[in-house]
């Protein structure tokens, strides 16, 4: 039973493992996706309205994204108190099946993060696509706009020549 015990929780600890690099790797997928909106932000010529409103999105962002890595950092400490706890409770076979349901409830919960996340990525796509169109919008209203004060211009001129005329 020790035996079997000692495997199982090597076989846990390795699950763990795993899992904290496929954490990390999300976190640096988060930490890159903020470093890229902004560095779009910067590069882009916007006007100052723009550059805030594209500011506000990365802060927003930036403020969910430091909120779930906290949340890893968390379960990365508990995943921690959980290694040493079945370190010292080999001896217990009760405490053993314990861990392995908190365990299974970190997994449960790292999952959800990830989900989190990827859920943030593309909320984060959605804005950085609605600010594009936000700015090609105001682009053809401004070309339409010079149109229009062109025309009254040119009828101005037609008028007061017909006035003169007259």
């Amino acid at each position: 039973d020790r035996d079997t015990d000692k495997k199982r929780i090597e076989e846990l600890l390795e699950e763990n493992m795993v899992l904290e690099i496929a954490q990390k790797q999300s976190m640096n997928e988060s930490a890159h996706l903020g470093w890229e909106l902004e560095q779009l932000a910067k590069s882009t010529d916007l006007a100052d309205s723009e550059k805030s409103f594209v500011f506000e999105l990365n802060e927003c962002a930036s403020s969910r994204i430091l909120k779930l890595e906290k949340d890893n950092q968390s379960l990365q400490n508990t995943i921690q108190e959980l290694r040493d706890a079945s370190l010292t409770s080999r001896e217990s076979s009760l405490k053993f099946v314990e861990l392995e349901k908190e365990n299974q409830q970190l997994s449960k919960k790292i999952e959800k993060l990830q989900n989190q996340i990827e859920k943030e990525k593309q909320s984060n796509q959605d804005l950085e696509t609605l600010s594009e169109e936000l700015i090609k919008d105001k682009e053809q209203l401004q070309v339409v706009m010079e149109t229009l004060k062109a025309d009254k211009d040119r009828q101005i001129k037609d008028l007061k020549q017909e006035n003169d005329h007259l």
